[in-house]
């Protein structure tokens, strides 16, 4: 009996064993690189931009077959009934080839196919900048969970002090050695503990699902692998950096392009139009040919077409003058932003400074903080301060813990910021 009994206590260890690893081994661990790449491969807007090039592409093999000569056929039958069946063949079929090339069309035709090249650009540029924004916004995802998480763990270690001491106030309490107020407090103070780790762990689901969506993962069943700890070192001054490799101005450039290729098209339209087409025919009826008395007739026509623009009350020249304020609108914009970018650099380089000062504080204020903590709980213990002193020593370390916890997440997100604006992303 004992065998059995020994024997299913192992068969049971051994299933709860392989339930823990299955459970671990279903938990994806990810970094913040694999995060970003994940990104750059799922995301719909990412991919949404994807299809604009390939909508641009197509548009510019369309303008590429501008310049090249255009075949058009055509095929029919008629059934004449009296009286045109006494001057035509009551029943009669045709077939006719239209061949026609543009010999000159006040240079649309080459701008067209530039002007479609350039929207292929902008279009790629537009891409750029949506990958960058995705990276973005999912590196700063990713260490607000991380901030969560820790955020989770402090809550956690509060609740524990918190118990702790409220075992001892209240072990005085019924003793008749402290009042219920004292009591109170502490138990105040547990309830917003207990707060403040329901809204870590919301704060936590709701990053992972954005995360999950940004990133196509499946879903939020995963976990980060980093913490707030590393290196932080500030860029200290941001006045000699410029803005490099910003999508935003490849798709500025690439606008005014459009712009002043708009802008010759448009002058294009004043000018003449040359073309030749040739229509070659072929009909089939009853004596359709009344000279040589057959029955089938072929031919061909040849036409050389010049349309020229006389006179529009001016409203093809005011046509160009429209689009040449745009361009210079478009031109003006560039600059602004090229001057608003650097100003972006600057402020980038400032919030990181900001956050570098902003942890030296906060880890000398949880220095302090713990120090002013275990001196009370040792005063406490020794009988010389009241429990009042240790919970708001307690209260004080937690704040400080919980602000270098922002302090450094906020940190690694001025940092991703900072490489962006500084195209280093």
């Amino acid at each position: 009996m004992k065998i059995i009994y020994d024997t299913i206590s192992k068969i049971v260890v051994l299933l709860m064993f392989a339930g823990t690893v299955s459970l671990q081994a279903q938990e994806r661990v990810v970094s913040v690189d694999e995060v970003k790449n994940l990104a750059l491969e799922n995301n719909k807007k990412i991919k949404k931009a994807q299809q604009s090039i390939e909508a641009a592409k197509a548009a510019r093999t369309v303008a590429e077959a501008g310049g090249k000569p255009t075949v058009d056929g055509s095929v029919g039958g008629y059934y004449f009934s009296k009286p045109l069946s006494n001057i035509v063949p009551e029943v009669l079929g045709s077939a006719n080839l239209n061949v026609t090339q543009v010999l000159y069309a006040g240079g649309k035709v080459e701008t067209g196919k530039k002007l479609s090249s350039a929207a292929v650009d902008l279009q790629m540029a537009q891409k750029d900048l949506t990958k960058e924004e995705v990276k973005l916004a999912a590196e700063t995802l990713y260490w607000q969970i991380v901030n969560a998480k820790e955020k989770i763990l402090l809550a956690k270690e509060y609740s524990k002090l918190l118990d702790e001491l409220h075992v001892n106030v209240k072990n005085s309490f019924d003793a008749g050695l402290t009042y219920k107020n004292d009591l109170l407090k502490v138990e105040v103070q547990q309830n917003e503990a207990q707060l403040n780790l329901k809204r870590a762990e919301d704060g936590l689901s709701i990053a992972k699902l954005n995360l999950a969506q940004i990133a196509g993962l499946s879903s939020p069943d995963f976990d980060v692998e980093d913490s707030v700890n590393g290196s932080f070192d500030g860029v200290l001054d941001g006045g000699q950096l410029q803005p490099v490799n910003r999508p935003e101005l490849s798709i500025l450039a690439k606008a005014v392009e459009i712009n002043e290729l708009q802008e010759k098209l448009l002058d294009g339209d004043r000018k003449p139009t040359v073309s030749l087409s040739g229509i070659g025919f072929s009909s089939f009826g009853k004596n359709v040919d009344p000279i040589k008395m057959k029955n089938n007739m072929q031919g061909f026509v040849g036409m050389l077409s010049v349309s020229i623009p006389i006179y529009d009350w001016g409203a093809r020249k005011e046509k160009v003058k429209e689009q040449q304020y745009k361009t210079s609108a478009q031109k003006l914009e560039m600059e602004e932003t090229k001057e608003l970018l650097v100003l972006e650099v600057q402020n980038a380089v400032m919030q990181l400074n900001q956050s570098l000062k902003r942890i030296e504080l906060s880890e000398k204020s949880l220095n302090q903080a713990t120090e002013n903590l275990r001196l009370n709980q040792d005063r406490y213990n020794a009988g010389t301060v009241v429990a009042e002193e240790v919970l708001k020593a307690q209260v004080l370390w937690q704040q400080a813990k919980s602000e270098i916890l922002d302090a450094k997440a906020e940190y690694k997100i001025n940092e991703a910021k900072y490489k962006k604006a500084a195209g280093e992303n």
